[in-house]
Parts: structure tokens; sequence; C-alpha cells
């Protein structure tokens, strides 16, 4: 028998480790600069963004509390206030029927442009730094965020060049209508969701073409694909209803084109892309089911539009013409729109020539036509019920003559249907200026020289700004808890209206810890509960607002004492005050004291409790 030849020990389980291969295992700071180094283009993009944006709002720092947009101060105040209100979120008191303006009956947020989203992503800053910190956030983040969004759908969808995507996102961010809009309407900048709900639908479309997959469409895809979707809407309800239609639109009108340029793809991918739009679609009306009841049938909610699209149409000279907010532009080109918040078709002839020629370079690819096709139809639509021609009517019917009165569509003004045609243009402009930088010759310098030259004919000068009137130390220093309760009605004199909201700020600066009565917002107040701005003024504010325009002493007499208590207790007031910086505010107080008696003096402000 012959023994088993010995075998060499096996290492030490313990000591295992120290005879393996050492390995680095890099740190985390080596990870994030190593990630900063990979991206450092696509940073560069975002860092130049957002400093293009603060550049363009800078008037409102670095004391935005001090400053406010000086083309457009009482949608300012409006959005002001919308964003105290959202921010009672965190502290558990938000409703989409808010008691704090409107006493008694209330504002329907849904049915007006709150951007509730936006108020509760930021509620911490403003209950922190008060709702003009977060707003002039908004106003600068809105712009940054949306060409950061359509750079990256560009680059990472479209796999453009880096320069590309850049020119065309800065288009998509900064463009005439963008900055026109950013004076105040926070609702039509905030679209850096817009990227997304694009890329879901395309990420859909890809997944319900079977073309190379033996076993059909990729449902894992479309399902995941659907249910993002789902939840972009659903989230962009919240931020914007209005640029939610309007890039539903622009998506029908582009599915459309591309599938008859491109019918073999239509073919193969629209059972399943149908399909998916339809789960999309359902799982959104899920969640939103009550919210929208809640704004066409609800309390104070309100089912038309109170818009006149005749009046809020683009004049089609508007189209060739430079945005009075540019470097280049003149103000003498304001009288074409409403107002400076609506230069919303401003390209003028350099853009609008070179995105053009651009589109006919490129030939017939379906993205191009569906571009192209998506823009035509959109800057027509804007147009509104008649072509106006630099400001004069020409009884020639235009196309949305056929939509005007259908449901939702008259809740959109027609000359924002112009809003659509900057990210078409600007994603016409990247794959013009991708394909010029892959070729040898005279194209690779002359489009993105042609590009570039158009875009800086439209560039943008920062927007106006003034300083902001002060408020009363009655309400920074919290003087009015000694006159109303935290959630009790407090009646400012004079009252908020559409036309002179500043009252509205009292509110705001105290977080919307109290109510007021009328105010600024759209609700069931005109013809058979259609849709009007404001409500009607109660006898004893019309009074008070008449005292407060002209400064002459009204007869006071017992019916008049009687119908003041009467609307005090309409209103469930707790407290008037008059503050110091009121227009006449000497005859004002000597009016209210025949009504209401004697007031006591609250450090800038003479108040009256019930």
């Amino acid at each position: 028998m012959t023994s088993a030849a010995p075998t060499a020990p096996g290492p030490d389980p313990d000591q295992a480790v120290l005879l393996e291969p050492a390995v680095v295992r890099p740190t985390r700071t080596a990870r994030l600069l190593a990630t900063v180094v990979r991206h450092r283009a696509d940073l560069l993009a975002a860092l130049l963004f957002a400093l293009l944006a603060g550049w363009l709002t800078h008037g409102l720092w670095p004391a935005p509390g001090q400053r406010v947009l000086a083309l457009n101060p009482a949608d300012q105040t409006l959005y002001e206030w919308f964003l105290a209100v959202d921010s009672r979120a965190v502290l558990g008191d938000f409703s989409l029927l808010t008691d704090r303006l409107n006493a008694p009956d209330g504002v329907n947020l849904m049915a007006n442009t709150t951007v509730i989203a936006l108020g509760v992503l930021l509620a911490p800053v403003t209950v922190a730094f008060g709702a003009p910190v977060s707003f002039a956030l908004l106003a600068a983040g809105n712009l940054a965020g949306t060409a950061v969004a359509w750079y990256l759908l560009l680059t990472r969808t479209l796999r453009t060049r880096r320069l590309a995507a850049g020119l065309g996102a800065a288009l998509c961010g900064f463009g005439p209508g963008m900055v026109s809009q950013s004076n105040a309407h926070l609702h039509m900048t905030a679209q850096w969701l817009v990227p997304v709900i694009v890329w879901l639908v395309v990420r859909l479309l890809r997944a319900a073409d079977p073309a190379g997959r033996p076993d059909g469409p990729d449902r894992r895809r479309l399902v995941t694909s659907a249910v993002g979707l789902a939840a972009a809407v659903t989230v962009q309800v919240f931020i914007g209803e209005e640029v939610l239609f309007l890039t539903a639109v622009t998506l029908l009108v582009m599915t459309v084109a591309y599938g008859l340029a491109d019918r073999a793809l239509l073919r193969r991918a629209l059972p399943a892309f149908a399909g998916g739009l339809l789960t999309a679609a359902g799982l959104a009306l899920l969640v939103l089911a009550y919210p929208l009841w809640h704004q066409f049938a609800g309390p104070q909610g309100v089912a038309d539009g109170m818009f006149s699209p005749d009046y809020f149409s683009a004049d089609l000279t508007g189209w060739s013409t430079l945005s009075p907010l540019s470097v280049l532009g003149s103000d003498a080109a304001a009288r074409l729109t409403t107002g400076p918040a609506e230069f919303n078709t401003f390209l003028g002839w350099p853009l609008l020539l070179v995105t053009a020629a651009c589109a006919v370079w490129l030939g017939r690819r379906p993205l191009v036509i569906a571009c192209a096709t998506g823009a035509l139809v959109m800057a027509v639509l804007s147009l509104g019920p008649e072509v106006v021609v630099s400001g004069e009517r020409t009884a020639l019917p235009a196309p949305y003559a056929l939509l005007a009165g259908l449901p939702v569509v008259d809740g959109a003004l027609p000359m924002r249907f112009g809003l659509a045609v900057l990210p078409l243009a600007g994603t016409v402009l990247a794959l013009a200026v991708h394909r010029a930088l892959g070729e040898r010759g005279s194209a690779r310098r002359l489009v993105p020289l042609a590009v570039g030259a158009a875009l800086l004919s439209v560039f943008p000068a920062p927007l106006p700004t003034t300083d902001r009137p002060p408020l009363p130390e009655f309400i920074t220093a919290g003087h009015w808890r000694q006159c109303v309760r935290p959630g009790g009605v407090l009646v400012p004199v004079p009252t908020a209206t559409p036309k002179d909201p500043w009252p509205m700020r009292w509110g705001t600066a105290a977080d919307a810890a109290f109510g007021m009565p009328e105010g600024f917002f759209i609700g069931p107040y005109g013809k058979n509960g259609s849709a009007v701005m404001g409500t009607y003024k109660q006898p004893t504010s019309a009074l008070l607002a008449d005292v407060a325009k002209r400064g002459v002493p009204p007869a006071i007499g017992d019916e008049q004492r009687r119908q003041a208590a009467r609307d005090i207790g309409f209103w469930g007031a707790s407290c008037v005050a008059l503050t110091d910086d009121a227009p006449h505010a000497e005859t004002l107080r000597r009016t209210l004291e025949q009504l209401f008696g004697p007031g006591t003096r609250v450090a800038d402000a003479w108040t009256w409790r019930f």
C-alpha cells in the first residue's frame, strides 16, 4: 500500500485576501471628477445657459423683494401670490379651492394658472425667503431648464453634435417668445418637461416598431414608456395646461406628417403605438379625473375660456419683425401685439429665411418634413380667426376659425400657438449644423455661420425691471396678527382688483396666512357663470374704491352703515385695515370712521376689528 503524495498546504482562509491581486478602487471624489470630465461639454452647455438666464433676469437680483418686472408688475403680483398659496402645502394647509382670496367664495386653483407643481417644489424657498425669491428663481430657471432639456434631447435622442444641439437648444430656451413670456408668465416658460414628453413619445414609437425584432414590439418598453408619459403629462397639468395643449397639438400634427412621409413605419408601428398612447392617456386620467372635474365643474370652476381669439391673435407682420425685447429690436414693433409678454411670433426675416433654407437643404427626411409641417400649421393657427396685417384686419378668414369655440381650444390664446415654432425651428437648425459639421467643403463653414448669425439677430436683452413699492410695516412686522387671526379674513382698503392687484402683496408677504375679499383671479362671475377676471364689488368696497380714485368724501348715512355691516358679514371679515401708503389715505380714514366708528392705530395702519 502506497501512501498518497503529500500536497502543499492550502492558504489560510484568513490570509487569502492577501494573496489576491490588489484592486485599487476609485474614491468617491475620483469618480465624481471622472464623471465631470466625461460630461464636461454638457456641463459647459448647462453653465452657459444658466449664465445667460441669470443675465437676462439680473434686474431682479440681488434683492428680489425690492425689484419687480417693469413691463408686467400686475401679473408678477399674481404669480407671487400663487406661489405663497402653493407653499402652504408643506404646512398641510392646501386645497384646490383656496379661501385666501375672494372671500367667502374662494378661488378654484385649477381654473387659474397657479403653477401648483412649481409652487410646491419651491415651497421651502418661499417659506424661508419669500415668494419674490421663488419667482426670481423660476423666471431664470425656466429659461435655462428648458434649454438644457432640449439640449439633452437633441444630443441623446437625435444624436446631434454638441455644438449643433447647443445652438438649437438656445433658440428653444431663449427664443423671442420665451423671453417675452418671462414677463411674469411662469406657466408658459416652464417648458422643461416638454422635451421629456417628446422623448417618451419617441421611445414609445421605437418600442412599437417591430422592425429587426422577430418577436414583435418591445412590450416592456411600451409599458414603461406609457407609464412615464402618463406621469410627465400629469405633472405638466399642474405646471401649465396651455403648454401641454400646445405640445399635444404639435405632436399630433408631426405624427401625421411623419407617418405620411414614412408609410412603412406607419404600417408597422401604428397598432402598438396607438395602444401605448391610449394606455398613457388612461393612466393619466385616473390621476387627473378629480382635478379636471374640479377645474371645469367644481366650486368656482369655469368651463370656458375668457380671452377673445380675435383680440389675442398674431399679426402676420409680426413673424418677420424682430422682438422689442431683443438687442436689435425696436420698441415700435410693440404695436403688433397685445402686450410685452406676447412677442411670441417675432422671429424676424434672418431667422425665418435661414431656417427655411436649412429645411430645404436637409431634404425629404421624415423628421424634417414633420418639423416643417408642424411649424407651418402652428404658425398659421397663431393668426387666429381672421388675418391681421400691420394692425389692420383683412376680413380674410384663417384656419383657426374652424377650431374657435371648441372645448379646451378656446382656453388657449391663438398667438401662443407661435411658441411651438421655436423648438421645431431649433430642431431643424440643429440637424443642419450637425450635417454640415460632418461634411467637407463650404457647407462645413457656411451653415454654422449662417445659423449663428440668424440666432444673433434675435439675441435677447435683459428684462426691464424697476423698484418695487415697499410694503407697510403693518404687514412686514407681523402686526396684522393683532387685527386678524391666521385663517381669518382681512379687508385691505382699497381691495385688490384685476387692474390693481397690489393689495394681494399683503397676503403674499404673510405667506397667505389670511384671506381677503375680491382680487385678481379667474372666476365664474360672467353671464350664465362664464369665466371673467375678478368678481363684482360689494357696495362698500365700490364706495371705498371711488374715494381712493377721486379723493372725494362720500355722503355717509344710516343706509351706508347698514350696508357696510352687511358686507363685513358677507366677507366674514375680522378686520379692515387702511395703511398710510393708500391713495387719499386721510379721506379714506374719515370715511371708514363714519362707517365703522373710531379706528385703532397699529404701526403704520388704521384698523377696525369685528
